[in-house]
């Protein structure tokens, strides 16, 4: 029972035989404390369920949570590698009692498991209370049995937890173990106290009272249990060291980095080698919990702890890459545990091997101005802060790196210049904006950015978290709070809402905390960075430094998810139906609907469509997962992945793939694009994609617009119940519907040409028509006023009255329902010498209030809009006969 695993798993299934529910790790990031950048305990998902806010269907549980302490006040970096049992990833083993059991039952699970599960002896086991807890006293004598002397009373702050300054606080006991007078070191309370003789192994939290405003306290009417244990320090116990990096994990990590580098784990490099084992696990970890490297937040941590291991990892003469080679190991260790590490396996080798890549070009040129600068000075010398922030800023070599470069030598670094530096950098940064196109309507997000900082984005792996209020606007200016009724913007230091980019819409949802309610109508994203939420206030005052717990609308989201995913298929389908030419040229990506121009000379035709929607959706049938990796925008340029229009790209970009890729292709997918918007996690998750219209944009852009999943299939019922409904009219099948309707218009075209027809007929006077002829002069004239013909019909009549009358002009004025006139005349070829239609019809149109006419010789037409003249429009006409 000696190897770490099983430790762990003695630890939850002990406590699951003691009705327990076993309960996952939370992700590093916390959802539920925005005052915390990771997790760094075991209680930290409990939190809101000790203070009552959050109810769930257990009162035990069991936990190993995942925990790192890398910034904030819980900073073990610069330590780790130096000591025994400083970490910055570590896991803590805890049990829990939400008002069920207390002190007694505590005491007696947690000493029944070291004695008789972990079989430790008792004659090393000594445990501290605090000193007015006489409860906890008297329960350690009665159930372990212990003396008054291996029971030490503490009487500072060490053996009392708090919360918070206000909320549920409570004594500790802690259980210590004692390695041996071989080890120097005395037991707590001690003046020898920090030594590493006796070592806490287990901390036990009796939550017992609530502290109040201005420093009182009242009995919780259901006091808790909070318990943490950490599994390296119990590990290092059961495997017979007092040093957490002897411990076979630990040992399996440091020797993969031994066989790597191909230098000894014991030697003059241990420290490099427990460096790189430390924060491999960190590293991985945060990837595999979204936590990506950056310049900023979260990110920078990350960012820090991995250049950390890799310029330890140069120490070692490492000319390649070492990290990604040892996470194959990591997972072997602790996958099965942390099966989130199996998932991201892929994402977390590449992430470390392109930030060690990027790294070493930095590293290299860094260390060779650093050993110049510092060539001369001597241990306890002070290195200049101006270089250590132009190391920095021009390249790219942190601060903690510059320190910790020069620790071993004894030289510290002026942090104070390099902080004026800094600001001063920011100061002129601001100013170069503020005189972009963008300062009139954004400067007041840079001044919000600048006082704090960017926005952790946590939604890519959750709709739901704790955020802080930062900031508070209105009209443009910051305000101290927003009251019921009013709408405003709100800057968070995390949130899960997306902020609308690259043609996804942003998230809405709700934001709810003590005594307030707010929905968020949008979200969106100013410099690059710092999400702005647009909220109305429903209940209570929403004011800067409120923690608020954040909602997005799940099936907002998960529509959005689904066309955005749609989207990237179907670009693929139409560059293989198309050609390689097609690229897009703009998107919209909503939760109803999806729509984006692509380049294309001409329509589509229905066939290339329905190929297009076939080809996406046997993709999306694959139900293959849908897999992000994060890589260096060249890389990924390089290796096939495609660029969407309206996305800003870093140096780093997020890669998606979807669908398997062709037989024989190197290719990561059947579509991979560089985007960093959400996504569904399986193709199958899109459901269905419906392309509902293909139309034109501009010239050589064309327009696809589709649904997808339940609003595909709720338009395509619809389409359906139409089909059948027009069916049941013409009273055939659905199937015969098509040949029917065909049938039904080849029979209205003849009745309407059989009807016009019998109209002419008629107008004209029936077959003969001759009492309309007159002669004026030698010419004859054909003159007839006509109603209840199409006016497109005029010329046909005119034809007619030309075969009618052999030689000489036909007039026809049509009169129109609404009173308007058309007016057509016809002159025979035999007259076109003497006669001119346009001529003629012209004065024709005048009568009719027109003016002027237009046609050929023989043939002229015009209009004008009193109908009620026709018989002087005729006159006229036969009037400039008589005259010619």
């Amino acid at each position: 029972m000696t190897g770490v695993n099983q430790i762990r798993k003695t630890f939850l299934d002990f406590f699951a035989k003691n009705d327990h529910a076993v309960v996952e790790s939370s992700p590093l990031v916390p959802r539920n404390d925005p005052t915390l950048m990771f997790a760094n305990s075991g209680m930290v998902q409990f939190k809101n369920v000790f203070t009552g806010v959050e109810k769930r269907p257990y009162s035990r549980a069991t936990t190993a949570q995942k925990c790192v302490r890398a910034g904030g006040k819980h900073n073990d970096l610069d330590n780790v590698g130096y000591t025994a049992r400083h970490h910055t990833f570590f896991e803590m083993l805890g049990n829990f009692s939400f008002g069920d059991y207390f002190k007694d039952r505590a005491i007696e699970l947690a000493w029944n498991l070291i004695t008789r599960e972990y079989e430790l002896p008792v004659d090393r086991l000594l445990v501290t209370v605090y000193s007015e807890d006489e409860d906890a006293f008297q329960l350690w004598k009665k159930i372990a049995g212990l003396p008054d002397s291996k029971i030490i009373r503490i009487s500072t702050s060490d053996n009392f937890w708090r919360m918070g300054d206000t909320g549920p606080c409570g004594p500790c006991s802690e259980i210590f173990y004692d390695h041996g007078d071989k080890i120097w070191g005395g037991p707590p309370g001690s003046a020898e106290q920090d030594g590493d003789r006796f070592i806490e192994i287990w901390n036990l939290v009796f939550m017992q009272y609530e502290e109040q405003a201005g420093g009182g306290r009242i009995v919780l009417p259901r006091p808790s249990i909070d318990t943490g244990m950490g599994l390296e320090r119990i590990s290092a116990v059961l495997q017979g060291t007092h040093d957490n990096y002897e411990i076979d994990l630990m040992r399996a990590l440091i020797g993969a980095s031994a066989v790597a580098t191909g230098v000894e784990p014991d030697g003059e490099h241990k420290v490099s080698h427990r460096v790189i084992a430390d924060h491999l696990r960190a590293s991985s970890f945060l990837i595999a919990d979204g936590v990506l490297p950056s310049n900023e937040g979260r990110g920078y941590v990350a960012r820090r702890i991995m250049r950390r291991a890799m310029r330890h990892a140069s120490l070692l003469g490492a000319k390649e890459p070492l990290m990604h080679k040892l996470v194959p190991t990591l997972v072997r260790e602790m996958g099965q545990a942390y099966p989130e590490l199996v998932r991201a396996e892929s994402l977390i080798s590449e992430t470390l091997e392109l930030e060690e890549t990027r790294f070493r070009k930095t590293l290299e040129r860094g260390l060779a101005i650093l050993d110049g600068e510092a060539r001369t000075l001597g241990d306890g010398a002070v290195f200049s802060g101006d270089t250590a922030f132009t190391l920095y800023d021009t390249y790219g070599f942190p601060l903690d790196l510059t320190q910790d470069a020069l620790r071993p030598r004894g030289i510290t670094v002026d942090t104070e210049a390099f902080d004026a530096a800094m600001q001063q950098q920011k100061a002129k940064a601001r100013a170069a904006w503020a005189g972009s196109g963008e300062a009139a309507t954004d400067a007041v997000w840079f001044g919000v950015k600048d006082r704090v900082g960017p926005t952790d984005f946590l939604g890519y792996d959750t709709e739901t978290a704790e955020g802080q209020v930062l900031a508070v606007l209105k009209d443009g200016a910051e305000v101290p709070a927003l009251a019921a009724g009013e709408s405003g913007l709100v800057v968070l230091n995390q949130t899960p809402f997306y902020g609308e980019s690259g043609g996804q819409q942003g998230d809405r949802g709700a934001m709810t905390g003590e005594g307030v309610s707010a929905r968020v109508t949008d979200t969106q994203k100013k410099l690059g960075d710092l999400f702005i939420h647009a909220v109305t206030v429903d209940q209570g005052t929403l004011k800067a430094g409120q923690a608020l717990e954040l909602t997005v609308d799940h099936a907002r989201r998960q529509a959005i998810r689904a066309n955005h995913s749609a989207t990237h298929l179907l670009h693929e389908a139409l560059r293989q139906v198309l050609g390689d030419h097609v690229a897009q040229k703009g998107s919209l990506v909503a939760p109803d609907r999806l729509r984006f121009d692509f380049s294309h000379p001409k329509p589509i035709s229905a066939e290339e469509l329905a190929q297009v929607e076939d080809i996406a959706n046997r993709v999306l049938l694959e139900n293959t997962p849908v897999v992000t990796r994060l890589m260096a925008v060249d890389d990924a340029v390089a290796s096939g992945a495609r660029a969407l229009f309206g996305e800003k790209y870093g140096d780093e970009v997020r890669v998606v793939s979807m669908g398997l890729a062709p037989e024989g292709s190197n290719a990561a997918g059947w579509s991979v694009e560089l985007c960093g918007g959400t996504h569904v996690a399986r193709t199958g998750d899109i459901g269905l994609i419906s392309v509902v219209g293909e139309s034109a944009v501009a010239a050589g852009v064309r327009r696809l617009e589709a649904m997808t999943g339940t609003t595909a299939r709720h338009h395509l019922a619809g389409q359906a119940k139409k089909l059948e409904a027009l069916a049941g009219l013409m009273k055939t099948p659905v199937g015969e519907a098509e040949a029917r309707l065909e049938t039904l218009i080849e029979d209205r075209r003849r009745l309407e040409r059989e009807l016009s027809e019998a109209k002419k007929k008629l107008a004209m006077g029936g077959a003969g028509g001759g009492d309309a002829v007159k002669t004026i002069g030698s010419i004859k004239l054909l003159a007839k006023s006509v109603s209840g013909i199409e006016m497109k019909d005029l010329k046909g009549l005119a034809d007619a009255g030309k075969a009618q009358v052999g030689s000489g002009v036909v007039a026809i004025v049509g009169v129109t329902e609404d009173g308007k006139a058309g007016i057509v005349v016809g002159v025979t070829a035999d007259l076109t010498g003497r006669l001119n239609a346009v001529d003629l019809v012209k004065r024709g149109s005048e009568a009719l209030g027109g003016k002027g006419g237009g046609g050929r010789p023989d043939m002229a037409q015009a209009g004008g809009p009193d109908g009620s003249k026709a018989d002087e429009a005729l006159a006229a006409i036969e009037a400039a006969l008589a005259a010619a």
